[in-house]
């Protein structure tokens, strides 16, 4: 007879059963929430690589990287990924990216293996670290069925490492697609901010507002010239007058011309070197002195 008074899994069994009573736990404190995923920029300088550099998995995404972004620089953060020591030498890797201001995304990633072998990434250490990190990160642990505490905790997932470097590269067509993309779009921005320029022009030509000085303009414009055709009306009526006037007085002042008077048969009496202008001043006594207009005549 035996009795069983309790049971636990050995071996693989525990560690999933770890694996789950982890996964719940952060699960329940929000660290797997869409709220808290960072976005993946879409065309990174620098990308920043935790794994072991001694992998297949690590050569793949360089290869990866250089196909298909080779503008791309990677940084590389060397770690270990399985055994004792692994999950402590992952966070130091990620912090130790964290401290540079350059890197855009970091891969956390290796090839895959047992539950064992991918051990490190179910270590809450690990997961803590992903979740505070600045940088955002992608997971590509093991192979697609395989799933890690690092997959829920981090921004993206990715089936394996190469997939991660895929997903944090654009390929070289999709860099030519953008840009043609950007131009035609910033080609069609300018045609419309142009067209919508010349309907708020249109529309403060024609408005009231703007012809009001136009209008103003004309409206003084033929005050002025009124005022201008008054002047030179007056310029002329008072030209004529002084014209008129200039006339009177030459022929005044003609006629205090002593030839003319002369030319028409006055006579000058002169005595005295006096001209005599009544009868009553000429003494018949004293000799004179008669001017004609041709010529004088004295009188003894």
């Amino acid at each position: 007879q035996i009795d069983v008074r309790s049971m636990k899994p050995a071996g693989v069994g525990e560690l999933q059963a770890a694996f789950e009573r982890l996964k719940k736990k952060l699960s329940d404190e929000g660290l797997f929430d869409a709220e808290y995923k960072k976005t993946i920029p879409v065309f990174p300088k620098k990308i920043g690589v935790v794994t072991a550099i001694g992998g297949a998995a690590f050569q793949d995404m360089i290869s990866v990287a250089d196909r298909r972004y080779p503008l791309v620089e990677l940084v590389i953060a060397p770690s270990k990924v399985q055994g004792s020591g692994a999950a402590e030498s992952i966070v130091n890797s990620i912090k130790m990216l964290n401290k540079k201001n350059d890197v855009d995304v970091i891969i956390v990633g290796r090839g895959g293996g047992s539950i064992e072998d991918l051990w490190a990434f179910n270590e809450e250490i690990v997961a803590r670290e992903i979740f505070n990190s600045k940088i955002p990160v992608i997971a590509g642990v093991g192979h697609e069925i395989d799933f890690t505490i690092t997959d829920f905790v981090a921004d993206l997932r990715a089936p394996t490492p190469t997939a991660a470097m895929e997903l944090a590269t654009p390929n070289q067509n999709e860099i030519v697609s953008y840009i043609e993309d950007f131009v035609e779009s910033a080609e069609q921005n300018v045609k419309d901010k142009i067209s919508n320029s010349h309907i708020k022009i249109g529309r403060v030509i024609n408005s009231y507002g703007f012809k009001l000085p136009e209008n103003l303009v004309k409206q003084n414009y033929q005050k002025v010239d009124n005022l201008v055709y008054k002047l030179f009306s007056n310029i002329d009526k008072k030209f004529a007058y002084t014209k008129n006037n200039l006339s009177l007085l030459i022929k005044s002042i003609e006629s205090y011309d002593l030839e003319k008077s002369l030319k028409r048969g006055f006579v000058l009496v002169k005595q005295d070197s006096k001209f005599i202008t009544r009868a009553k001043n000429f003494n018949s006594k004293e000799p004179a002195v008669l001017k004609f207009y041709d010529n004088e005549i004295k009188l003894d």
